[in-house]
């Protein structure tokens, strides 16, 4: 019964979540107006969310935590025979300034080869959303490399 319980709550928390609208940029609060454009923009109208199959052989899935404030980012890449990343998709949770940062690293991947997509940095990702350093952690420390998974779907 204790286990059903736990279940129907997980459900109605996603739904709650799933319902819950985001504001408009010009109802936002204080600290969050002083986001840059570019990060409410990747916040309200993120890019290429969602998931791809797992068990194709050519996504792989990739998790990064950020321990600072507890952003987690799941990135999936889909490759072509020639190593190109073909689709890009990420699910977040976290900040805007993460979500913001996801939707943009899955746009910059998509054309490249994944040796190319490895070397973009989180201070790129950064320099573009116009994040201050204290929201450096949300485009990760880690870069790339810890996103995009090898090609046995692993780190």
């Amino acid at each position: 019964m204790a286990a059903t319980g736990a279940g129907r709550l997980r459900r109605a928390a996603s739904v709650l979540l799933l319902q819950t609208p985001r504001l408009p940029a010009r109802e936002l609060s204080a600290p969050a107006r002083l986001y840059h454009k570019k990060v409410v923009d990747h916040y309200e109208n993120p890019r290429n969310v969602g998931s791809l199959d797992k068990t194709s052989k050519n996504v792989g899935t990739g998790l990064v935590g950020a321990p600072a404030c507890g952003d987690v980012m799941k990135l999936q890449i889909q490759v072509d025979d020639q190593g190109k990343i073909v689709d890009a998709r990420f699910k977040t949770f976290g900040c805007g300034s993460a979500i913001a940062s996801s939707s943009l690293a899955t746009e910059w991947v998509k054309g490249k080869t994944v040796e190319e997509a490895l070397t973009i940095k989180n201070t790129d990702i950064a320099k573009e959303l116009c994040l201050p350093p204290v929201k450096l952690h949300c485009s990760r420390k880690e870069g790339m490399r810890n996103r995009i998974p090898n090609s046995d779907g692993v780190y």
